[in-house]
Formats: C-alpha cells, sequence, structure tokens
C-alpha cells in the first residue's frame, strides 16, 4: 500500500466515528449480524434515560477538545462544536486534514489535503439523533442497555429500523450528566471511540462556521483554526 493510500485508509477509519462506513469509503462490509433483541428497561433505567433526555434537550452550544481512537489503534485530536438543533464540527488537528461538518441536514467529509468534499444526509449518521431539535430515545431509537459505575452512566442504542447498521454507546458523567465520551460500533463490528474533554456549554460560536453551502467556505478552510466567537 502506497503512503497515500494508507493516509486515505486512515482518514476513512477515523471519519467512521462521525459517518456511516460507506460514506467514507471503507472496505465493503461483511455481512453484519443483526442487534440480539434489548433486554426489557427496569425503571431505573427509564428514569436515567429520562435524565439524559433532559441534559442534551438542554443543550444548545458545546465547544470541547476530542481524542479519537480507532480500532486499528490510530489515534487523532481536535475540537469539536455542537449548535443545537442541527449544527456540528469536528476540527482535526494538524498533520489529519479531516473537517467534519453537519449543517442544514446533510454531513460533509472534506478533505483539505485533497481539497475533496463529499457529503451524505444526517439521518444516515451515528449522531444524527443528537442533533434533533426534541430528542428521544425511544421510537426510531431503541436503547438497548443502560449501564453504571465509576460514576459514569452509558447508554447502548442503535436505530430501530435498522439494527445491522451498528450501535451507539454513549458515556455520561453521572452526577451532573454530561456527555463525555461516545463508541460506534459499525456493522463490520469495528469500534471507534471519541472522548470529550475541557468541556464548555452555552458558548457564542460563529454561524459560518457551519455554512459549507456558501462557496466562501471553501476559499477559507485552508487556512484552519476558525474563531468560535461571532
Amino acid at each position: 500500500m502506497t503512503s497515500k493510500s494508507r493516509a486515505l485508509s486512515r482518514r476513512a477509519v477515523l471519519a467512521g466515528a462521525v459517518l456511516p462506513a460507506a460514506a467514507v469509503s471503507l472496505p465493503s462490509p461483511v455481512a453484519a449480524q443483526a442487534q440480539s433483541q434489548a433486554a426489557p428497561l427496569s425503571e431505573r433505567d427509564r428514569a436515567d434515560i429520562a435524565r439524559v433526555e433532559a441534559y442534551l434537550n438542554r443543550l444548545t452550544t458545546l465547544r470541547a477538545r476530542f481524542l479519537q481512537i480507532a480500532q486499528n489503534g490510530a489515534t487523532a485530536e481536535g475540537t469539536a462544536w455542537i449548535w443545537r438543533p442541527g449544527r456540528m464540527r469536528f476540527e482535526y488537528d494538524p498533520p489529519e486534514p479531516l473537517l467534519l461538518v453537519a449543517s442544514h441536514g446533510q454531513f460533509l467529509l472534506y478533505d483539505r489535503e485533497l481539497r475533496q468534499p463529499s457529503t451524505v444526509p444526517v439521518s444516515q449518521t451515528p449522531l444524527a439523533f443528537l442533533l434533533r431539535e426534541n430528542l428521544r430515545l425511544s421510537g426510531d431509537i431503541t436503547v438497548t442497555r443502560v449501564e453504571r459505575g465509576g460514576g459514569f452512566l452509558r447508554v447502548t442504542l442503535y436505530r430501530t429500523a435498522a439494527p445491522a447498521e451498528g450501535r451507539l454507546t454513549l458515556v455520561f458523567q453521572d452526577d451532573p450528566v454530561e456527555l463525555r465520551q461516545w463508541a460506534v460500533v459499525d456493522a463490520q463490528g469495528h469500534v471507534t471511540r471519541v472522548s470529550l474533554s475541557r468541556i464548555e456549554t452555552g458558548v457564542r460560536i460563529a454561524p459560518r462556521i457551519f455554512e459549507f453551502n456558501d462557496p466562501r467556505f471553501f476559499e477559507t478552510e485552508p487556512q484552519r483554526g476558525p474563531p468560535g466567537g461571532g
């Protein structure tokens, strides 16, 4: 494999924590096994799910540093912005050239080195439900497990209509509730973890850093490092 091929493969793996495998040109998946039926949730489970829903629905803006670890050990760091509903941005630190932006119902994957953008519907991405205006972990989302331990609360879920796509585990600090990590298991069984640190909420964010439909967006992206303020 050439160095360029290795770099492209690494980028695809790294993007797997946010985008579906098909969107980032991962190798063709083997036949995925459907998720096992969710066990009945206890009253305590339902109460904790309600706490998580309340926290996420109160969340408007968030800025944090992230550390991403892929199945093959590849790591990357960067800055994440979330502006609910509907907007998200993952800015990878150099030398990684990846930029991931969600806005207007689309998720952009942009490789700055190749100057190559591609988009998929937000609805097809693992974190789509986090960007909903009214978030509910029921109906089209099935929660399979709620775990507690070490001061953390872990909620595992999948899209009800597509259990073979994979599953997502959200990890929250328990008291007070705060999103600290997520782990995506794709249809091939590959796990990618993203941990958050230096979390700030209620911050001002410049709307322009999400506006990839504006032609000027790609003119400024090679400069890197967008300011967080408006």
